[in-house]
């Protein structure tokens, strides 16, 4: 993957695929310590502690279609090789949290990548998914809640054009406030 928010997208993916019906992602850039702070947290079935062990091999997968999973994987060699790393915490029934942790200014950490068009796909191939997208700039915050935005729009469809359309001007609007993550 050539970009962060691809790896997001992944896991998210695995999210949805584990049954998660509310997924928290957040992104943090803080250049003062030098460090960009990733974390995807879900309610999704969760793993075991042996699952836990075996997802960051690339030949585990749950999927019946291919023998290979590469998105763990190269998440890890990604944050490693940007002397950072990544922990996933998981408790069956309870959802899992990975968090991946990269040098901001390191010369081979990959860029941060398109988030918006990331949350837009998202939220349009699953608007009954509960999306929570935080993200944080040198100590600003922005956050986006779609439970919050489902409310709002009441029975208007959340993957109507005319909404993803007001979604991504409210996120480009949202995240140009704070400052874009390299």
């Amino acid at each position: 993957m050539r970009e962060i928010s691809l790896h997001i997208l992944d896991i998210v993916q695995n999210s949805i695929a584990a049954g998660a019906t509310r997924v928290v992602i957040g992104a943090e850039a803080d250049n003062n310590r030098d460090l960009l702070h990733i974390y995807i947290k879900d309610n999704g079935r969760g793993m075991s502690p042996e699952m836990i062990e075996k997802v960051r091999s690339p030949f585990c997968t749950t999927r019946t279609t291919r023998k290979v999973g590469l998105g763990i994987p190269m998440l890890v060699a990604a944050s490693e090789m940007c002397e950072g790393g990544v922990q996933i915490r998981s408790e069956p029934g309870k959802g899992t949290e990975i968090e991946a942790t990269f040098r901001l200014s390191h010369i081979d950490r990959m860029p941060f990548g398109d988030i918006i068009s990331t949350i837009i796909s998202l939220v349009a191939a699953n608007p009954e998914l509960d999306i929570r997208y935080e993200q944080t700039v040198n100590g600003e915050l922005f956050c986006l809640d779609m439970a919050d935005v489902r409310r709002e729009l009441g029975d208007v469809p959340i993957q109507s054009p005319p909404v993803l359309g007001w979604l991504k001007d409210y996120l480009n609007e949202g995240i140009g406030q704070i400052g874009t993550i390299p």
